[in-house]
Order: structure tokens, then sequence, then C-alpha cells
């Protein structure tokens, strides 16, 4: 019991130190025991606040005075979406972000100059700095009259459900990247939404591209589509040269199809693949999905105009992808082995050497190596490797010489062989008798009959490799050699001299060599040889007429060489038949 004189003890009070973790403890249980709580009552949480670069009217940012990523239009809005009584929206509904106007923005890197568009969050112009039109300004990628029609690259195509707004028509929020090689677009309409990212190498072709289009949450397939053709639309036969392509990583193959493929509708083709896209002779723009997925992919048949030609003709477009949410890697820019292998070796495919790739690949490479280490000129390059290539078929070719020498020395004996079997027909007994004859005398003189054909078969496999180096080597392109301004096309002359001159070599070497068969028919037909020669390399690229007529060219100089110093040829006659058979 306590004495009622001894004061009372004073409540002790909390330090200020105790008072602080206490406050922090509270916090950390309001924030992370408030997502249950909301979840156990049924109420929505709030919305986060709208970040400073979707507010309407705020200016542009430091990333946007950039001049590597500036703005041509006005500043973006976004709308708050609610009811008809301004409550909040329910769970499934989400704000809406949409833009105010309009607008474009430019992407500048080492090699691109880019123009996207917020309408439809699309690019309206992709050119290459470091390759020129014919008009020498950088080169265009996108066929901007076409793709006006038809649709600009990344826009979407949907083959199953589609969204409750056109995403391709609607106006999207732009978020530039401070760095100046990224953009994001944004929309929603409350129950769509949808992003689309591209981050770009400052110094490389590669561009990382991923998108996500959601329905009331749910995620909803969609591809993403380069329409109306693709590439330098200013070549000869431009529409015919552009392919859609991709390759099957199963069957280790690349697939290419032309517009006309499809048209009697888009044609689909899916499966696991390595990349897909759209091709012309000299560049691609291939979409790599990630390893070990299922990619679907639509060829489409645009028939369209095209700044150079506006003539409607029927350009390729493609579309890849089929996820909600795609993540690609894209190169676009030239068929460059260095630069296709540095983004992914199945890429090198894409260059297609042809039947004879064993030699072209080969061939191309030692172009290069000879342009770029000694006479820096590919014109030059093309008749020293041609004059390399005789030298190492010149045995081949003094061998041939004198087999057609000997067979021209023969003739008297052919002669002789024919008369004696004059007038029989192909089905008479006989007919075996002389043509046993004929291959004894040219086995006796050692002479084989098909000699005379020798060089041109071995020299056919070099002409169809030259042929795929200048229709599918960047290197190729715009090459000039003293008046060829491009030794991948036609020369740009009504009259033109390559072709004539290797005309006029053609006729002069067949002057020279010696007539190999005694038929006069057959003789008359070779000496229009030449025009034939003619009419098949008038429309061929001044780089396969300058290897031809340089063939000719050393071999005239081969055949004056053997003219002048062979040896006269001996032969051997055929003994009559001893049971002294008459002529028949």
């Amino acid at each position: 019991m306590s004495s009622p004189n001894l004061p009372n003890k004073p409540k002790k009070e909390l330090s200020n130190e105790l008072r602080m973790v206490i406050a922090f403890g509270l916090m950390g249980l309001i924030l992370i025991g408030s997502p249950y709580l909301y979840r156990l009552f049924g109420i929505a949480p709030p919305a986060p606040p709208q970040s400073e670069v979707s507010k309407t009217d705020t200016g542009r940012t430091d990333a946007m005075k950039s001049d590597v990523l500036s703005d041509k239009a006005q500043p973006l809005a976004t709308n708050t979406a609610t009811t008809g009584n301004g409550a909040t929206p329910d769970a499934a509904a989400v704000s809406a972000v949409a833009a105010a106007a309009e607008s474009e923005w430019t992407l500048d890197t080492t090699l691109y100059h880019i123009v996207f568009s917020n309408r439809g969050a699309v690019v309206k112009s992709w050119m290459l700095r470091n390759f020129k039109d014919s008009e020498n300004r950088p080169l265009e990628l996108v066929n901007t009259k076409g793709a006006a029609r038809v649709g600009f690259p990344f826009s979407y195509d949907f083959r199953g459900q589609s969204p409750s707004s056109k995403l391709n028509e609607v106006l999207w929020v732009a978020k530039p990247g401070g760095d100046g090689t990224s953009i994001t677009y944004e929309f929603s309409d409350g129950k769509t939404t949808a992003t689309k990212n591209f981050v770009f190498q400052r110094d490389g072709y590669m561009v990382k591209f991923s998108d996500d289009v959601r329905l009331n949450g749910a995620g909803i397939p969609h591809l993403v589509q380069w329409r109306g053709g693709f590439g330098d639309m200013a070549v000869n036969g431009a529409a015919g040269h552009q392919e859609s392509l991709h390759y099957d990583s199963e069957k280790k193959k690349l697939v290419t199809e032309g517009a006309k493929s499809a048209k009697n509708g888009p044609l689909r083709a899916d499966g696991a693949f390595s990349f897909a896209g759209l091709q012309d002779q000299y560049f691609t723009v291939a979409f790599l999905p990630p390893p070990n997925t299922n990619t679907q992919t639509t060829t489409f048949d645009d028939v369209v105009a095209s700044p150079v030609d506006g003539s409607e003709q029927p350009y390729p477009g493609v579309a890849v992808g089929g996820d909600a949410r795609n993540q690609l890697a894209v190169y676009d820019g030239p068929k460059e082995l260095k630069a296709l292998h540095a983004v992914n070796p199945a890429l090198e495919d894409i260059i297609d050497w042809g039947w004879f790739g064993l030699i072209a690949k080969p061939l191309f490479l030692t172009l290069q190596w000879l342009n770029n280490g000694y006479v820096h000129n590919y014109g030059w390059s093309i008749v020293l490797l041609t004059l390399l290539i005789s030298l190492v078929l010149f045995p081949l070719r003094i061998a041939n010489l004198k087999s057609m020498r000997k067979m021209q020395q023969l003739q008297p004996e052919i002669a002789r062989i024919n008369e004696k079997y004059k007038g029989i027909s192909m089905s008479d007994p006989r007919s075996s008798q002389k043509q046993q004859e004929t291959m004894d005398l040219y086995k006796k003189n050692g002479v084989n009959p098909m000699g005379g054909c020798i060089p041109m078969l071995v020299q056919l496999p070099f002409l169809y490799a030259f042929y795929k180096v200048l229709q599918v080597t960047i290197e190729m392109r715009h090459a000039s050699w003293l008046w060829v301004t491009d030794l991948s096309q036609p020369e740009h002359y009504a009259i033109r001299i390559l072709p004539l001159v290797m005309i006029a070599s053609s006729f002069l070497m067949q002057k020279m060599t010696p007539v190999a068969g005694g038929d006069p028919n057959q003789q008359k037909v070779m000496q229009f040889m030449p025009l034939m020669w003619g009419v098949f390399f008038w429309p061929a690229s001044s780089g396969l007429v300058l290897y031809w007529l340089t063939s000719n060219l050393v071999g005239i100089a081969q055949q004056w060489f053997f003219n002048k110093t062979a040896a006269p040829a001996v032969v051997v006659k055929m003994n009559p038949p001893k049971d002294g058979r008459k002529r028949a």
C-alpha cells in the first residue's frame, strides 16, 4: 500500500528514434499489405499517375530537342477514360492513351535515316546513308508510293481476333529514348492496349523490335508487315527482282516466293524459321525471331506503283510474327557477306550463288581480293581474273586445238567414208558399219570428235558463276569501269559498245579456228554463232559481257600462238577392207 505522501512517477515518452522505427514499420506494413486488402474487400487499386512525357502540352523534352531524334508536329496528348457518371472504369478497362495530332519523328544513325509516323506507329521512310540511288541520293528502301496504299512497314496484320481499334490508323503516343537511338509508341482505347519499341545500333544494321497487343488484358496474336515491295526501285524490272523469303531451320533451306505466288490470295507459311523477310538483288530486310520458336509468315501480292515506275506492278509484301508479344531482331541493309555473318551465319544463305555456288563464291572472293589489294577497280579485276582463268585452262585449250587441227586434216578420210556409204538410211544395218569405221579412224589418230565442245563446256560454269556474282553481290552495284557506269547493269546507251566489240571478236576467233566438221550445213550454222552470242549478251550486265569479251581476246591470242607454233599433224589413213567390198 503506497503512501499518499509519495509523488506519482511521470510516464516515460518514446524517443524520436523509436518513433521513426515504428513509423517506417507501419508504412512497410501498409505498402506490403494494401494489395491483399484490395483483393480481400474487392476494391480496385488507384491508377498510377501519368508520366511527364504523356501529359498534355508538356512541350518538348531534351530528347525531343536532340538533333538525332527530332519532332515535326504538335505535342502529344493523353485522355483519361471515365464512365458516364464520372466514376472510375471497371477492372477490365484501362486509361486511354492517344495523340492529339499526327506527327513524324526522324532518327539518324551512322547508317540509317528513318522517318516514323505516329499514325499506326509505322516507318514512312528508311534510307541507307552509305548507298546511293540512280540520282546519287541516299537509297530509299520503302516503296513510299505503294506503301501509301497497302500499308507502311511495321503495320499490323491480324489473322484471327482483331483489336477494338484499327491500330494501323489511330494516332499513337511517341516516347523517344534519351540516347537518340530508340523510340517507343503506345496506344490504348480503354480496351485495347498496344506498344511498339524500336532500338537501333548507332553504327550497325541491327534493330531490336518488340511489341505487344492486348484486348481486355488478353493477348492478341498478330504479324508485323512490310508491304508494297522493298529495295532499289530504280533497277531494270525492279518488281521482278523482289521476293519474300524465309529460312526453314529444320530443312536447312532458303525458300523464296515472288509476288505472283500470292496472286490468288495471301500465301501463308508457318514453321521453325531462322528468319523471314524481303529481298531484292542487293538488299534485304530480315526479321529474326528468338531461337527454337514457331514463326508465322504471309506473302502478299501488292499491285502498286513506285516513285520510279508509275505503272502498277506486282510487288511482294510480307508479314512476320504470330505472337501477342513479338520479339524480333531486324537486319535491314546490304546483302554483304561480312555484315550478314556478323548478325547470324544463317543469313549468308540469302546470297544465292546458284547451281555453281562452289565456283561462284570463291570467284567473288578472289575478285574482291584483287580489287581491294591491287587494282582497286572491279572492271579491271574482272579482266585480270579472266586472264588467270584462261591461264589455268591453257593446257586444256592447246590439247583441244591440236585435236581440232587433226580433225580438220582427217576430212579427206571422212569424205571417203561418207562416199563409200552414200545413200544408206539410218535404219540400214550398214549405217552402224559406217559409224564404226569413222570411230576407228578417230581412235587411230587420237582424235576426240567432241573435243571442240570441251572448252565451251568448261567455260559455261564460269560464265554462270560470273552472272550470279554480278546479280547478287552488293560490291558490283554501281561499280564503274572506263565508260561503263554500272557493271551490274547493261550499258546505258542505245548503241552498246561492249556487246558489239564482243560480236566482232567472236567472228575473228571463229575465222582463225580450224573447222572440225565437214558438213557444209553445220558450217553455215556455225557462221551465225557470233550473232547468236550477241543476241544473248545484248541485255546482259556489262560485267558479264566484259568477262566474255576478255575470254574471246585471250582465245584469239592463244589461237594465233598455236597457228604459228604448232607442227603439222600426221594423219594415219584407214586401210581399205580386205574383202574388196564395193561402195554401197
